[in-house]
Protein backbone atom coordinates (compact mmCIF):
# COMPACT_ATOMS: atom_id res chain seq x y z
CA UNK A 1 0.00 0.00 0.00
CA UNK A 2 1.18 3.89 -1.02
CA UNK A 3 1.75 6.12 1.43
CA UNK A 4 -0.92 8.56 0.17
CA UNK A 5 -3.07 5.07 0.46
CA UNK A 6 -2.21 4.76 3.62
CA UNK A 7 -2.74 7.93 4.85
CA UNK A 8 -6.25 8.17 2.83
CA UNK A 9 -7.29 4.45 4.88
CA UNK A 10 -6.50 6.10 8.50
CA UNK A 11 -8.54 9.10 7.98
CA UNK A 12 -11.52 6.92 6.53
CA UNK A 13 -11.09 5.50 9.50
CA UNK A 14 -11.27 8.59 11.73
CA UNK A 15 -14.34 10.50 9.90
CA UNK A 16 -15.57 7.79 7.23
CA UNK A 17 -14.93 7.26 3.28
CA UNK A 18 -17.20 9.94 2.39
CA UNK A 19 -15.46 12.44 4.11
CA UNK A 20 -12.08 11.68 2.60
CA UNK A 21 -10.97 12.39 -1.20
CA UNK A 22 -7.55 10.91 -2.14
CA UNK A 23 -7.49 10.36 -5.98
CA UNK A 24 -4.68 12.73 -7.78
CA UNK A 25 -7.61 14.50 -9.13
CA UNK A 26 -9.33 15.92 -5.94
CA UNK A 27 -5.73 16.75 -4.47
CA UNK A 28 -4.16 18.57 -7.58
CA UNK A 29 -7.67 21.00 -7.00
CA UNK A 30 -6.23 21.88 -3.61
CA UNK A 31 -2.97 23.11 -4.50
CA UNK A 32 -0.63 25.62 -3.31
CA UNK A 33 1.70 26.29 -6.47
CA UNK A 34 3.51 22.95 -7.18
CA UNK A 35 2.58 21.42 -3.86
CA UNK A 36 -0.02 18.99 -3.72
CA UNK A 37 -1.43 17.05 -0.72
CA UNK A 38 -1.67 13.43 -0.23
CA UNK A 39 -4.95 13.63 0.81
CA UNK A 40 -8.18 16.00 1.77
CA UNK A 41 -10.86 16.00 4.36
CA UNK A 42 -14.27 17.32 4.66
CA UNK A 43 -15.12 17.66 8.22
CA UNK A 44 -18.63 18.06 9.42
CA UNK A 45 -17.86 19.85 12.03
CA UNK A 46 -16.02 21.32 14.51
CA UNK A 47 -15.69 18.13 16.44
CA UNK A 48 -13.73 16.64 13.36
CA UNK A 49 -11.88 19.55 12.47
CA UNK A 50 -10.30 18.78 16.24
CA UNK A 51 -10.30 15.19 15.80
CA UNK A 52 -7.80 15.67 12.03
CA UNK A 53 -5.80 17.99 14.05
CA UNK A 54 -5.29 15.39 16.91
CA UNK A 55 -4.23 12.81 14.46
CA UNK A 56 -2.04 15.20 12.49
CA UNK A 57 -0.11 16.45 15.41
CA UNK A 58 0.24 12.47 16.13
CA UNK A 59 1.59 11.84 13.14
CA UNK A 60 3.79 14.77 12.35
CA UNK A 61 1.65 15.77 9.37
CA UNK A 62 1.43 19.47 7.82
CA UNK A 63 -2.18 20.64 7.09
CA UNK A 64 -3.68 23.35 5.85
CA UNK A 65 -7.16 24.73 5.84
CA UNK A 66 -9.10 26.17 3.57
CA UNK A 67 -12.39 26.79 1.80
CA UNK A 68 -13.48 27.95 -1.76
CA UNK A 69 -9.59 28.24 -2.32
CA UNK A 70 -10.52 31.46 -3.83
CA UNK A 71 -7.22 32.96 -2.03
CA UNK A 72 -4.79 29.93 -1.98
CA UNK A 73 -1.79 31.18 -3.39
CA UNK A 74 -1.54 34.20 -0.93
CA UNK A 75 1.33 33.67 0.87
CA UNK A 76 3.93 32.03 0.12
CA UNK A 77 4.16 27.77 -0.78
CA UNK A 78 3.70 25.41 2.41
CA UNK A 79 7.14 23.74 2.62
CA UNK A 80 5.40 20.71 3.81
CA UNK A 81 1.43 20.10 2.78
CA UNK A 82 0.35 16.35 3.78
CA UNK A 83 -3.53 16.89 3.71
CA UNK A 84 -5.88 19.18 3.36
CA UNK A 85 -9.03 20.15 5.43
CA UNK A 86 -11.80 21.85 3.13
CA UNK A 87 -14.10 23.35 5.98
CA UNK A 88 -16.83 23.96 3.37
CA UNK A 89 -19.40 21.61 5.25
CA UNK A 90 -19.49 23.79 8.21
CA UNK A 91 -21.69 25.83 6.84
CA UNK A 92 -24.86 26.84 9.70
CA UNK A 93 -26.16 30.25 11.10
CA UNK A 94 -25.93 29.53 14.70
CA UNK A 95 -26.85 32.30 16.35
CA UNK A 96 -28.68 35.58 14.29
CA UNK A 97 -30.26 38.01 16.57
CA UNK A 98 -31.15 40.78 14.36
CA UNK A 99 -32.81 43.39 17.08
CA UNK A 100 -29.19 43.12 19.06
CA UNK A 101 -27.41 43.60 15.65
CA UNK A 102 -25.54 40.25 16.08
CA UNK A 103 -24.29 37.14 14.26
CA UNK A 104 -22.60 33.55 14.86
CA UNK A 105 -21.46 31.62 11.43
CA UNK A 106 -19.29 28.52 10.59
CA UNK A 107 -16.47 29.58 9.00
CA UNK A 108 -17.32 27.19 5.48
CA UNK A 109 -20.25 29.68 4.93
CA UNK A 110 -19.81 31.87 1.76
CA UNK A 111 -20.19 35.03 2.27
CA UNK A 112 -22.66 35.30 -0.84
CA UNK A 113 -25.43 33.39 0.95
CA UNK A 114 -24.60 35.02 4.35
CA UNK A 115 -25.52 38.53 2.67
CA UNK A 116 -28.93 37.31 1.43
CA UNK A 117 -29.87 35.75 5.03
CA UNK A 118 -29.20 39.20 6.41
CA UNK A 119 -30.34 41.05 3.49
CA UNK A 120 -34.14 39.41 4.15
CA UNK A 121 -34.17 41.30 7.80
CA UNK A 122 -32.26 44.70 5.94
CA UNK A 123 -28.89 44.10 7.43
CA UNK A 124 -25.79 43.55 5.84
CA UNK A 125 -21.78 42.38 7.04
CA UNK A 126 -19.83 44.83 5.76
CA UNK A 127 -17.60 42.21 4.49
CA UNK A 128 -16.77 43.71 0.17
CA UNK A 129 -14.30 41.46 -0.53
CA UNK A 130 -12.52 40.45 -3.42
CA UNK A 131 -13.51 36.88 -5.04
CA UNK A 132 -17.14 37.78 -3.08
CA UNK A 133 -19.40 35.21 -5.21
CA UNK A 134 -17.51 32.15 -4.14
CA UNK A 135 -15.42 33.05 -0.58
CA UNK A 136 -16.19 31.33 2.34
CA UNK A 137 -16.56 33.61 5.32
CA UNK A 138 -13.47 32.18 7.58
CA UNK A 139 -11.63 32.64 4.71
CA UNK A 140 -12.23 36.64 4.37
CA UNK A 141 -10.91 36.69 7.40
CA UNK A 142 -8.07 33.86 7.79
CA UNK A 143 -6.52 35.93 4.05
CA UNK A 144 -6.99 39.38 5.94
CA UNK A 145 -7.95 40.79 2.50
CA UNK A 146 -9.48 44.36 1.96
CA UNK A 147 -12.83 45.51 2.16
CA UNK A 148 -14.03 48.03 -0.12
CA UNK A 149 -16.29 49.31 2.77
CA UNK A 150 -13.58 49.83 5.04
CA UNK A 151 -13.39 53.80 5.16
CA UNK A 152 -17.01 53.77 6.70
CA UNK A 153 -17.44 50.57 8.61
CA UNK A 154 -13.60 49.23 9.44
CA UNK A 155 -11.69 46.22 8.62
CA UNK A 156 -12.81 42.87 9.55
CA UNK A 157 -10.87 43.70 13.63
CA UNK A 158 -13.91 46.09 14.09
CA UNK A 159 -17.23 44.06 13.95
CA UNK A 160 -15.79 40.46 14.40
CA UNK A 161 -16.30 39.94 17.97
CA UNK A 162 -15.54 36.47 19.09
CA UNK A 163 -14.51 33.12 17.39
CA UNK A 164 -14.35 29.35 17.75
CA UNK A 165 -11.22 27.34 16.67
CA UNK A 166 -8.94 24.28 17.05
CA UNK A 167 -5.58 24.85 17.89
CA UNK A 168 -2.45 23.16 17.26
CA UNK A 169 -3.35 20.32 19.94
CA UNK A 170 -6.55 19.42 18.72
CA UNK A 171 -8.31 21.24 21.16
CA UNK A 172 -11.58 23.40 20.45
CA UNK A 173 -10.84 27.35 21.68
CA UNK A 174 -12.99 30.16 22.22
CA UNK A 175 -12.37 34.10 21.73
CA UNK A 176 -14.77 37.13 22.25
CA UNK A 177 -18.33 36.37 22.45
CA UNK A 178 -21.80 36.45 20.82
CA UNK A 179 -22.80 39.82 22.04
CA UNK A 180 -20.90 42.67 22.19
CA UNK A 181 -21.71 43.67 26.11
CA UNK A 182 -20.08 40.08 27.04
CA UNK A 183 -16.82 40.30 24.68
CA UNK A 184 -14.32 39.87 27.82
CA UNK A 185 -10.74 39.46 27.75
CA UNK A 186 -8.24 39.70 25.50
CA UNK A 187 -9.11 39.91 21.72
CA UNK A 188 -7.46 36.82 21.01
CA UNK A 189 -9.70 35.98 18.01
CA UNK A 190 -7.97 39.24 16.06
CA UNK A 191 -4.81 37.13 15.50
CA UNK A 192 -6.86 35.06 13.41
CA UNK A 193 -7.42 37.73 10.85
CA UNK A 194 -4.70 37.63 8.15
CA UNK A 195 -3.04 34.85 9.66
CA UNK A 196 -3.41 32.42 6.41
CA UNK A 197 -4.76 29.27 8.66
CA UNK A 198 -0.95 29.71 9.81
CA UNK A 199 -2.31 29.35 13.57
CA UNK A 200 -5.11 27.44 14.05
CA UNK A 201 -8.60 26.06 11.96
CA UNK A 202 -11.17 28.35 12.61
CA UNK A 203 -14.60 26.72 13.00
CA UNK A 204 -16.96 29.53 13.52
CA UNK A 205 -17.18 33.24 13.93
CA UNK A 206 -19.51 35.80 15.44
CA UNK A 207 -19.84 39.50 14.67
CA UNK A 208 -21.69 42.77 14.59
CA UNK A 209 -23.84 43.30 11.80
CA UNK A 210 -25.16 46.33 10.41
CA UNK A 211 -28.78 48.14 9.03
CA UNK A 212 -28.72 47.63 5.24
CA UNK A 213 -28.56 51.19 3.45
CA UNK A 214 -31.36 52.49 1.94
CA UNK A 215 -29.98 53.57 -0.74
CA UNK A 216 -26.49 54.20 -2.46
CA UNK A 217 -24.93 56.34 -5.47
CA UNK A 218 -21.60 57.55 -6.39
CA UNK A 219 -19.73 60.11 -7.58
CA UNK A 220 -17.03 59.81 -10.34
CA UNK A 221 -14.38 62.91 -11.44
CA UNK A 222 -11.85 62.68 -13.84
CA UNK A 223 -8.42 64.92 -14.18
CA UNK A 224 -5.53 64.90 -16.35
CA UNK A 225 -2.99 64.97 -13.93
CA UNK A 226 -2.42 62.78 -11.15
CA UNK A 227 -1.16 66.02 -9.12
CA UNK A 228 -4.87 67.04 -9.54
CA UNK A 229 -6.73 63.93 -9.07
CA UNK A 230 -4.50 63.62 -5.69
CA UNK A 231 -5.41 67.05 -5.09
CA UNK A 232 -9.11 66.47 -5.13
CA UNK A 233 -8.81 63.36 -3.60
CA UNK A 234 -7.25 64.99 -0.45
CA UNK A 235 -9.95 67.70 -0.38
CA UNK A 236 -12.95 64.56 -0.49
CA UNK A 237 -11.35 62.96 2.69
CA UNK A 238 -11.20 66.46 4.10
CA UNK A 239 -15.01 67.44 3.67
CA UNK A 240 -15.58 65.61 6.36
CA UNK A 241 -18.65 64.14 4.61
CA UNK A 242 -19.62 60.30 5.62
CA UNK A 243 -18.52 58.71 1.72
CA UNK A 244 -18.19 54.80 2.31
CA UNK A 245 -15.04 54.50 0.17
CA UNK A 246 -12.93 57.01 -2.16
CA UNK A 247 -10.92 55.40 -4.70
CA UNK A 248 -7.84 56.79 -6.79
CA UNK A 249 -6.95 55.09 -10.35
CA UNK A 250 -4.91 55.65 -12.87
CA UNK A 251 -4.95 55.92 -16.69
CA UNK A 252 -3.85 52.28 -17.10
CA UNK A 253 -6.20 51.14 -14.16
CA UNK A 254 -8.96 52.62 -15.96
CA UNK A 255 -8.98 51.13 -19.08
CA UNK A 256 -8.52 47.64 -17.67
CA UNK A 257 -11.65 48.61 -15.29
CA UNK A 258 -13.65 50.19 -18.81
CA UNK A 259 -12.78 46.28 -20.40
CA UNK A 260 -14.03 44.92 -16.87
CA UNK A 261 -17.67 46.95 -17.29
CA UNK A 262 -17.93 46.21 -21.14
CA UNK A 263 -17.49 42.56 -20.99
CA UNK A 264 -20.72 43.34 -19.09
CA UNK A 265 -22.52 45.65 -21.29
CA UNK A 266 -22.09 48.06 -18.41
CA UNK A 267 -23.27 51.67 -19.28
CA UNK A 268 -20.96 53.17 -16.67
CA UNK A 269 -18.32 51.87 -18.87
CA UNK A 270 -18.26 54.61 -21.18
CA UNK A 271 -17.29 56.90 -18.35
CA UNK A 272 -13.90 55.96 -18.33
CA UNK A 273 -13.57 56.79 -22.06
CA UNK A 274 -10.36 58.47 -22.87
CA UNK A 275 -8.61 57.30 -19.94
CA UNK A 276 -7.85 59.66 -17.23
CA UNK A 277 -7.08 60.31 -13.90
CA UNK A 278 -10.07 58.76 -11.92
CA UNK A 279 -11.43 59.72 -8.06
CA UNK A 280 -14.87 57.46 -7.49
CA UNK A 281 -16.42 58.62 -4.36
CA UNK A 282 -19.37 56.37 -3.39
CA UNK A 283 -21.69 56.87 -0.76
CA UNK A 284 -25.42 55.26 1.22
CA UNK A 285 -27.44 55.94 3.91
CA UNK A 286 -30.90 58.32 3.72
CA UNK A 287 -32.38 59.10 0.86
CA UNK A 288 -31.64 62.52 2.11
CA UNK A 289 -28.30 61.75 3.05
CA UNK A 290 -27.49 60.64 -0.50
CA UNK A 291 -28.84 63.61 -2.43
CA UNK A 292 -26.93 65.95 0.04
CA UNK A 293 -24.01 63.74 -0.88
CA UNK A 294 -23.89 63.64 -4.32
CA UNK A 295 -24.59 67.77 -4.58
CA UNK A 296 -21.48 68.45 -2.09
CA UNK A 297 -19.39 65.81 -4.45
CA UNK A 298 -20.17 67.57 -7.52
CA UNK A 299 -19.42 70.80 -5.80
CA UNK A 300 -16.20 69.94 -4.86
CA UNK A 301 -15.15 68.34 -8.55
CA UNK A 302 -16.67 71.57 -10.06
CA UNK A 303 -13.75 74.03 -7.60
CA UNK A 304 -10.89 71.51 -8.64
CA UNK A 305 -11.87 71.80 -12.00
CA UNK A 306 -12.33 68.52 -13.14
CA UNK A 307 -12.73 67.51 -16.65
CA UNK A 308 -15.73 64.96 -15.54
CA UNK A 309 -17.89 65.32 -13.02
CA UNK A 310 -20.47 62.84 -12.83
CA UNK A 311 -22.95 61.20 -10.82
CA UNK A 312 -23.94 57.02 -10.70
CA UNK A 313 -27.19 56.37 -9.92
CA UNK A 314 -27.72 53.56 -7.50
CA UNK A 315 -27.66 50.41 -10.28
CA UNK A 316 -24.76 52.59 -12.06
CA UNK A 317 -22.84 52.77 -8.79
CA UNK A 318 -23.73 48.83 -7.99
CA UNK A 319 -22.11 47.90 -11.09
CA UNK A 320 -18.69 50.50 -10.07
CA UNK A 321 -18.16 49.31 -6.95
CA UNK A 322 -18.65 45.60 -7.75
CA UNK A 323 -15.75 45.98 -10.31
CA UNK A 324 -13.87 47.60 -8.19
CA UNK A 325 -14.54 45.48 -5.24
CA UNK A 326 -13.32 41.97 -7.94
CA UNK A 327 -9.98 44.42 -8.92
CA UNK A 328 -7.91 42.23 -7.13
CA UNK A 329 -8.89 39.09 -8.87
CA UNK A 330 -9.59 40.38 -12.31
CA UNK A 331 -5.92 41.96 -12.42
CA UNK A 332 -4.72 38.44 -11.76
CA UNK A 333 -5.33 37.10 -15.34
CA UNK A 334 -4.54 40.28 -17.25
CA UNK A 335 -0.92 39.06 -18.06
CA UNK A 336 0.97 36.32 -19.04
CA UNK A 337 2.86 37.22 -15.58
CA UNK A 338 1.58 39.60 -12.55
CA UNK A 339 2.58 40.83 -9.84
CA UNK A 340 0.23 42.63 -7.18
CA UNK A 341 1.58 44.82 -4.47
CA UNK A 342 -0.45 45.90 -1.39
CA UNK A 343 1.00 48.79 0.01
CA UNK A 344 -0.62 50.87 3.18
CA UNK A 345 0.84 54.21 3.77
CA UNK A 346 -0.65 57.36 4.75
CA UNK A 347 -0.55 59.82 2.47
CA UNK A 348 1.08 58.87 -1.36
CA UNK A 349 2.34 62.28 -2.65
CA UNK A 350 2.36 62.53 -6.88
CA UNK A 351 6.12 61.90 -6.44
CA UNK A 352 5.46 58.29 -4.65
CA UNK A 353 2.94 57.61 -7.25
CA UNK A 354 5.33 58.50 -10.25
CA UNK A 355 8.06 56.46 -8.88
CA UNK A 356 5.70 53.55 -7.88
CA UNK A 357 4.97 53.40 -11.62
CA UNK A 358 8.32 54.06 -13.03
CA UNK A 359 9.08 51.61 -15.49
CA UNK A 360 12.25 50.46 -17.36
CA UNK A 361 12.92 51.81 -20.79
CA UNK A 362 11.27 49.95 -23.73
CA UNK A 363 9.40 47.22 -21.25
CA UNK A 364 6.28 45.84 -21.83
CA UNK A 365 5.48 46.35 -18.17
CA UNK A 366 2.06 48.02 -17.41
CA UNK A 367 1.85 49.43 -13.62
CA UNK A 368 -2.24 50.28 -13.14
CA UNK A 369 -2.47 51.43 -9.91
CA UNK A 370 -5.60 51.72 -7.30
CA UNK A 371 -5.79 53.38 -4.25
CA UNK A 372 -8.07 53.72 -1.58
CA UNK A 373 -9.26 56.48 1.31
CA UNK A 374 -6.98 54.25 3.96
CA UNK A 375 -3.66 54.53 2.46
CA UNK A 376 -4.28 51.22 0.88
CA UNK A 377 -2.56 50.91 -2.50
CA UNK A 378 -2.64 47.87 -5.13
CA UNK A 379 -0.41 48.29 -7.54
CA UNK A 380 0.07 45.84 -10.14
CA UNK A 381 2.78 44.96 -12.31
CA UNK A 382 1.58 43.34 -15.56
CA UNK A 383 4.13 41.59 -17.94
CA UNK A 384 3.22 40.80 -21.47
CA UNK A 385 5.85 39.03 -22.22
CA UNK A 386 7.42 35.77 -21.54
CA UNK A 387 10.69 35.38 -22.33
CA UNK A 388 14.04 35.70 -20.07
CA UNK A 389 14.48 39.10 -20.25
CA UNK A 390 11.12 39.61 -19.44
CA UNK A 391 11.29 37.95 -16.42
CA UNK A 392 14.19 39.55 -15.24
CA UNK A 393 12.59 42.80 -15.65
CA UNK A 394 9.61 42.21 -13.91
CA UNK A 395 12.02 40.89 -10.69
CA UNK A 396 13.93 43.99 -11.07
CA UNK A 397 11.04 46.11 -10.96
CA UNK A 398 9.47 44.32 -7.99
CA UNK A 399 12.56 44.56 -6.00
CA UNK A 400 12.07 48.22 -7.03
CA UNK A 401 8.85 48.40 -5.34
CA UNK A 402 10.12 47.14 -2.42
CA UNK A 403 12.84 49.17 -2.04
CA UNK A 404 10.44 51.70 -2.17
CA UNK A 405 8.67 50.34 0.74
CA UNK A 406 11.44 50.02 3.13
CA UNK A 407 12.30 53.44 2.52
CA UNK A 408 9.54 54.75 3.44
CA UNK A 409 8.14 53.05 5.77
CA UNK A 410 5.38 51.59 3.73
CA UNK A 411 3.92 48.27 4.65
CA UNK A 412 4.22 45.71 2.48
CA UNK A 413 3.43 43.08 0.64
CA UNK A 414 2.80 40.89 -2.40
CA UNK A 415 0.01 39.08 -2.45
CA UNK A 416 -0.11 37.72 -5.53
CA UNK A 417 2.64 36.53 -7.79
CA UNK A 418 3.48 34.04 -9.82
CA UNK A 419 5.42 30.44 -8.73
CA UNK A 420 8.89 31.48 -10.23
CA UNK A 421 8.71 34.77 -8.73
CA UNK A 422 7.72 33.34 -5.00
CA UNK A 423 10.59 31.04 -5.28
CA UNK A 424 13.57 34.16 -5.90
CA UNK A 425 12.30 36.82 -3.08
CA UNK A 426 10.03 36.61 -0.24
CA UNK A 427 6.62 38.29 -0.84
CA UNK A 428 6.28 39.39 2.74
CA UNK A 429 9.00 41.63 2.50
CA UNK A 430 11.21 42.99 4.93
CA UNK A 431 10.83 41.01 8.34
CA UNK A 432 8.79 43.33 11.05
CA UNK A 433 10.25 44.08 14.22
CA UNK A 434 7.75 42.39 16.31
CA UNK A 435 8.97 38.90 13.96
CA UNK A 436 10.15 37.35 17.78
CA UNK A 437 6.65 38.10 19.42
CA UNK A 438 4.89 36.57 16.08
CA UNK A 439 7.05 33.60 16.50
CA UNK A 440 5.92 33.27 20.05
CA UNK A 441 2.15 33.67 19.54
CA UNK A 442 2.69 30.72 16.52
CA UNK A 443 4.58 28.64 19.36
CA UNK A 444 1.02 29.46 21.40
CA UNK A 445 -1.21 28.35 18.88
CA UNK A 446 0.28 25.86 16.94
CA UNK A 447 3.41 23.91 19.00
CA UNK A 448 4.08 21.37 16.75
CA UNK A 449 3.86 24.02 13.64
CA UNK A 450 1.44 21.86 11.57
CA UNK A 451 -0.52 24.80 10.46
CA UNK A 452 0.78 25.70 7.11
CA UNK A 453 3.84 25.40 7.69
CA UNK A 454 6.43 28.24 5.96
CA UNK A 455 3.37 30.18 4.34
CA UNK A 456 3.47 33.18 6.44
CA UNK A 457 5.59 36.08 7.64
CA UNK A 458 9.39 34.71 8.07
CA UNK A 459 8.53 31.06 7.25
CA UNK A 460 5.56 31.03 9.81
Amino acid sequence: MTITANLSARLESLLGSERVLSSESDSRIYAIEDCIPAAVVKPANAQEVAEVVRFAAAENLALVCCGSRSKLNMGLPPRRYDVAVDLTALTEIVHYDPEDLTLSVDAGLPLASLADVLAARGQFLPLSVPFFKTSTVGGSVASGIDSMLRLQYGASRDFLIGAEFVDGKGQLCKSGGRVVKNVTGYDIHKLLIGSLGTLAAITRLNFRTFPLPETSAGHLAGFSTPETALAFRKSVLASGLPFSGVQLFDPGFAELLSGKLREGNRPAAELLDPPRWFVYAFFSGHGAVVRRLRDESNDLASKAGAALSEILDQPSNEFFTEALREAFAWLQPSAPNVAIFRLAQQHFTPADVAQLQQAPPASPLKTPLLLNASGICLLALLSAGGTQNDRESLERRVREVFSFANANASGTTLPHAPAWLKSRLDVWGSTPPGFPLMQRVKSAFDPQNIFSPGRFVGGL
